[in-house]
């Protein structure tokens, strides 16, 4: 068994090194601190499971579950994120990964998930079944965000943070000119065209803190 995790947070990582150490006894680890790194690593040797988190300098995870499935589309790709399950999760079951937990979950629920996603299956909490149920059946109202791509709204989360355009260039590694052009979209597709506005729509639908 061979398990890659791809965090940029190297204490994070030796974290859930340390946890599947303790719990699956013969496990192999990987570890990479971005998704062109992880991405590498998924190409030059064969991995049983990619446990990825969400938000990374350049490409996202979302990206790297999109680039992950489209060199080897049968490997499964676990998200441990920061993000609640309502802003990404969504997203990334769409886009092929087996699984979403939340980094602030207990232990126990990342351990239960990594089996499930092992033994073939997909691991979903009660409240984004409920979610997804709502969403399949019609029933979930579409809010204006669903519209943006994952990196606009990766940008929306960060305007709202109070980043400026050069400091959201530096979180993701992008240009200025990039950055502002993702701005542009956003208020075009949201209809919002004031940072201010973008930031009270981000907190009244619980996109930041």
């Amino acid at each position: 068994m061979k398990i890659l995790i791809v965090d940029d947070h190297v204490l994070l990582r030796r974290g859930l090194m340390a946890l599947l150490k303790e719990h699956f006894k013969d496990v192999t680890l990987g570890e990479a601190c971005d998704a062109k790194e992880g991405l590498a690593a998924v190409m030059a040797e064969d991995w049983t499971l990619v446990v990825a988190d969400i938000t990374m300098p350049g490409r996202s995870g979302l990206d790297l579950i999109q680039d992950i499935k489209r060199v080897k589309p049968e490997l499964p790709v676990l998200v441990i994120s920061g993000h609640p399950e309502k802003d990404y999760a969504l997203r990334a079951l769409k886009l092929g990964a087996s699984g979403y937990v939340s980094k602030q979950s207990a232990a126990d629920v990342l351990v239960l998930a990594v089996r499930r996603v092992l033994s073939g299956k997909r691991y979903v909490s009660q409240d984004l079944a409920e979610q997804l149920a709502g969403a399949i059946s019609g029933d979930v109202a579409g809010d204006s965000h669903e519209m943006l791509s994952n990196r606009e709204l990766e940008v929306l989360k960060l305007i709202a943070s109070g980043l400026t355009i050069k400091e959201i260039s530096s979180t993701l590694a992008l240009s200025e000119k990039t950055v502002a052009t993702y701005r542009s979209r956003i208020a075009e597709k949201m209809g919002l065209s004031s940072n201010v506005e973008l930031t009270r729509y981000a907190m009244r639908h619980g996109l930041v803190d």
